[in-house]
């Protein structure tokens, strides 16, 4: 009798999770992607909606809609310019940081020399001070430049990539060492064997096998320098301002276009939402890299 009722009890998997576990996750996970994605329904809303619409009592549906927004967000301030500027200021501040980056890496992970740790320790305690602490010194050192060489730091593009470089530089060196460390040494050995010098290792064999660490590194630093906004609004002008300062034109001393600004927000975040989504898979797999033995 006993084995009969043994045999006809269910089989569950010692991994199983009870199905009120099952429930109960299902209902937070949908919680929390509604919380989420409630501020970007407002956000997508608003900017459908003529401006009385949404400075007057709010409403989930809207009762007009209207894509005007959208047109006059590039009469309304020079959106053009400021989406032209942070393009460059990013991706020059993006291609210089990881190129740099690589090098310094390479350096740190393969060789031994002199100062070594003082090196590695002195990057990442640069990551412990906040960046308001370098606004007013790196003006400073800008202003002196641009009065001694003519060069104009404070105020150009130029100035701000190489304030963004270093923001971006620390944390993208240390990251990409721990990657090379993972990239057996005896890739590099033969390489040397086939005739190709330490340049030639490094591009033919090392970078391939990191370019999910790279990309990674790039995005991170792409992502510091399109989205920051204190020493984008202190170290530009009218000429060289960003998208993350300029943003700020849809506000007047009468009046605030939030349908314009909702609208704008889309638009500038639609390119850089896209890229991510396209190198999720290499970001993913470049900060994971090594926690694994």
């Amino acid at each position: 009798m006993s084995e009969t009722l043994v045999a006809k009890r269910p089989h569950r998997s010692p991994t199983a999770a009870p199905r009120s576990f099952v429930w109960t996750r299902r209902i937070v996970l949908t919680l929390l992607s509604l919380f989420a994605a409630t501020p970007i329904y407002v956000m997508l809303s608003s900017s459908l909606k003529p401006l009385e619409d949404v400075t007057g009592e709010f409403r989930w549906i809207p009762s007009e809609l209207t894509i005007r927004p959208y047109i006059d967000i590039w009469d309304t301030i020079p959106l053009a310019r400021y989406f032209w500027n942070s393009v460059i200021v990013a991706g020059a501040a993006t291609i210089l940081s990881v190129t740099v980056a690589i090098f310094a890496a390479y350096a740190v992970s393969r060789y031994n020399f002199r100062g070594k740790r003082v090196f590695t320790i002195s990057v990442l305690s640069t990551q412990m001070f906040p960046g308001i602490l370098f606004l007013l010194p790196l003006f400073l050192i800008f202003a002196n430049i641009g009065d001694a060489t003519g060069i104009p730091l404070s105020g150009s593009r130029g100035g701000l990539i190489l304030t963004y470089l270093t923001f971006s530089l620390p944390f993208s060196i240390w990251m990409l060492v721990g990657y090379f460390d993972s990239i057996p040494r005896g890739l590099d050995e033969a390489a040397r064997v086939d005739g190709c010098g330490p340049i030639g290792a490094l591009f033919r064999v090392v970078v391939p096998a990191a370019v999910p660490g790279i990309v990674a590194v790039a995005v991170y630093a792409f992502m510091t320098a399109w989205g920051e906004v204190l020493f984008a609004s202190v170290m530009t002008n009218s000429e060289t301002r960003t998208l993350a300062v300029g943003l700020q034109g849809y506000s007047t001393q009468t009046e605030v276009y939030w349908n314009q600004v909702m609208a704008a927000s889309l638009v500038v975040s639609v390119p850089v939402v896209a890229g991510f989504l396209l190198l999720q898979r290499f970001l993913v797999t470049g900060l994971t890299a090594g926690s694994v033995k």
